[in-house]
């Protein structure tokens, strides 16, 4: 088994049996695990970070209409497919933040986006592995308050990693 599979394999124990998952009793009794792209090398990416001389400060809206704020640290760029990319990457007491949403957003992955949380290396690069890209609690059900992706974070191509749009009965309105 991979690492990748592991995880995901821990995530879906931790959504079924967790007291802090994000599903209700409901969902858990039929739960029958996340949904993910396959494994994609090319989407695992140590890249320099180019941090904006100013690193203002921002407040990002919530699915509940709440505030959370952010710095604006810098900017990634990559190329997915032939097609170039750019991203801000976001900072706050708790870290680093990518959030973001691809072309592929309501029809195979959650229409609000996804995010994920880049690890800083040595030399001022950083880990953004789109693999490990995650559906926002508020994707499972509504009583969650999660930040929605800034209009700068919102791409014109498809990034085919991490989870999909969930499926199954657990998914359905009676469940959640």
């Amino acid at each position: 088994m991979t690492a990748l599979k592991g995880l995901r394999k821990e995530k879906d124990e931790f959504f079924a049996r967790h007291p802090q998952s994000p599903l209700t009793g409901e969902q858990k009794k039929v739960f029958s695990g996340l949904n993910y792209y396959e494994e994609n090398p090319d989407l695992r990416l140590e890249i320099d970070v180019l941090p904006f001389d100013q690193q203002e400060e921002i407040e990002m809206q919530t699915s509940t209409g709440d505030i959370q704020k952010y710095l604006r640290f810098g900017r990634i760029r990559f190329i997915v497919g032939g097609q170039p990319a750019e991203l801000t990457i976001y900072t706050n007491e708790h870290g680093y933040f990518l959030p973001f949403v691809d072309a592929m957003a309501g029809v195979e992955t959650y229409p609000a986006g996804r995010y994920l949380e880049p690890e800083s290396l040595p030399g001022g690069k950083f880990l953004v592995d789109f693999n490990l890209a995650y559906n926002p609690y508020c994707a499972y059900n509504e009583r969650w308050s999660c930040p929605l992706t800034p209009l700068e974070n919102r791409l014109k191509i498809a990034l085919r990693a991490g989870e999909r749009l969930p499926e199954g009965a657990w998914t359905e309105p009676s469940h959640a």
